[in-house]
């Protein structure tokens, strides 16, 4: 019993050593890299098995290096990560060129061999335009202009009760003076008939 166990243990280890190979190399041995561009100065590339055309689901070592056209200025080498905005196959760079024309190319150790360029060119991005202040305007809804003064405003106010206060001004002085001249007049009067009473009096008496 022993020994039909040992032997049916052998027998599945060497299916297993005979199948790894078998699955290790069934999207082959190179893969395909394809540099499609960048994205805000982010070089982007598809890199799929050479076979197949499956995307690589496993982890990708690989190199991104990129030249000016006129060969002064260098960058890189960088690394190659996944890129959530594109395909299964999709990869990108953390970091994003100048702008500029670049020559960039993309070199792939693991999980096999593959390599990739293209000349790619990154535009000139304007600042986005300053917002201009908004101008306060020249009086806020519901605030009398100083040319038309409100109806509450003392200055405006004041010459109204001056205006009123004329008329009464002038009938208190009128009443004021028709009240002494009346005085005056029956003083007047009462002195004059006192003395016609007084003088026809001593005519009588033959005083006069």
């Amino acid at each position: 019993m022993r020994i039909r166990i040992a032997f049916s243990a052998v027998l599945t280890a060497l299916g297993l050593m005979l199948l790894t190979p078998v699955a290790a190399h069934a999207h082959g041995d190179t893969v395909k890299v394809v540099v499609t561009g960048q994205r805000a100065g982010h070089v982007t590339a598809d890199i799929t098995w050479e076979n197949d055309g499956d995307a690589v689901d496993e982890a990708v070592a690989a190199t991104v290096n990129a030249v000016s056209v006129d060969g002064v200025r260098t960058q890189g080498p960088w690394r190659l990560v996944r890129d959530p905005a594109a395909a299964p196959a999709g990869w990108t760079t953390a970091e994003a060129l100048p702008p500029g024309s670049w020559k960039v190319s993309v070199d792939v150790g693991f999980p096999s061999l593959g390599h990739g360029d293209l000349e790619v060119a990154v535009p000139v991005v304007d600042p986005a335009p300053a917002t201009a202040a908004p101008t306060a305007s020249a009086a806020a809804p519901g605030t009398p202009s100083p040319a038309q003064p409100s109806a509450a405003s003392p200055s405006a106010a004041a010459p109204a009760a001056s205006a009123a206060q004329v008329p009464a001004a002038d009938s208190e002085g009128d009443a004021l003076w028709w009240t002494t001249a009346g005085v005056a007049a029956t003083a007047l009067a009462g002195a004059a008939v006192g003395l016609f009473l007084r003088r026809r009096r001593r005519i009588r008496l033959g005083l006069g």
